[in-house]
């Protein structure tokens, strides 16, 4: 039976109602929501969530682990290798002032990456190894690798790998100097251990904490910057700091650091986003401090500590 205009603006009245009450009891939901949100923040003020996959945090000058998540799984790490092949070109014990000519060899075949410079551009082995480990320059780092050996690559891939081992490193490897490779795989444990025997050497060092710097090449003045910007940041006290990138490794970020007075060492690794290392660094150094404070409060060392290992 057709209805009347009466009827239907009966059922489009409670159809309305039924819409607002849905929307109204939507907004309460997200109120509670976010209110539960709150009461848990409140209720762990200590527990660290991050974004990176892998990471850790241990206590440089005592070896306890504060905090770690997927540590021991191996991923690949980008320019971080670069630390090692700092490492190798220094205990190789070569002239650092020694001009180095970038070759055609020097080139990334594997990503394309860009780089400012040209082969024939000739620069010392001491400012190609401020590039690599600064700004992250690529064929500075492969540069160094051809010409620390004689012979070449393999000999100096054969030397990083065998300092890996060294520093027991046991679930690294590395496939080239430059960490473009996603050969180059390494845990966020092993990283550590990286990190501690990279901090050693007074060269790296000055070279991952300098904010920039500027070279003059066939002519021409080329400004390169720290590819981690917090090194700038006075706020921190940084010791070392090496960035990494690529497709398959994600953002990475290691640094040695002082922090809530006491020495750390962090390895983030597959960070998701670009500023998401840098947003888990400063969750860290957050949940450090208030830590501390909580400590010297008297708040129980238990309490502290149960939130201190996120799962998986």
């Amino acid at each position: 039976m057709p209805l009347s205009i009466r009827h239907i603006l009966i059922c489009v009245g409670l159809g309305l109602g039924l819409s607002l009450t849905s929307v109204a009891y939507s907004g309460q939901a997200e109120g509670h929501h976010h209110r539960a949100e709150r009461a848990a923040r409140t209720a762990h003020p200590h527990r660290l969530l991050l974004r990176s996959a892998a990471a850790i945090v241990q206590d440089a000058q005592t070896g306890e682990v504060l905090y770690d998540k997927n540590a021991d799984t191996v991923t690949p790490i980008a320019s971080i290798t670069k630390l090692m092949t700092a490492m190798v070109v220094l205990d190789a014990g070569v002239d650092l002032n020694q001009d180095v000519t970038i070759s055609k060899a020097d080139r990334d075949f594997l990503l394309g990456t860009h780089s400012r410079l040209k082969p024939g551009a000739s620069l010392s082995r001491n400012e190609l190894l401020r590039l690599a480990l600064m700004s992250s320059e690529n064929r500075a780092a492969a540069a160094l690798a051809r010409t620390t050996y004689p012979g070449g690559i393999e000999p100096f891939l054969r030397a990083m790998n065998h300092k890996a081992r060294m520093l027991g490193m046991d679930d690294t490897h590395f496939d080239d100097a430059t960490g473009l490779s996603s050969g180059n795989v390494a845990s966020a444990e092993d990283l550590v251990k990286l990190v501690r025997a990279a901090h050693r050497y007074a060269l790296i060092r000055k070279f991952t904490t300098t904010s920039g710097h500027e070279v003059h090449v066939a002519g021409r003045s080329l400004a390169y910057h720290n590819t981690d910007r917090l090194v700038s940041n006075e706020s921190w006290n940084i010791g070392l700091s090496k960035t990494g990138f690529t497709n398959d490794a994600g953002h990475c970020l290691v640094l040695q650091a002082t922090l809530a007075e006491r020495q750390v060492i962090i390895v983030l690794l597959d960070s998701w986003g670009r500023l998401s290392r840098i947003g888990d660094a400063n969750r860290i150094r957050a949940w450090l401090e208030a830590n501390a404070r909580s400590h010297s409060a008297g708040a129980p060392r238990a309490a502290q500590e149960s939130s201190n290992r996120e799962p998986g």
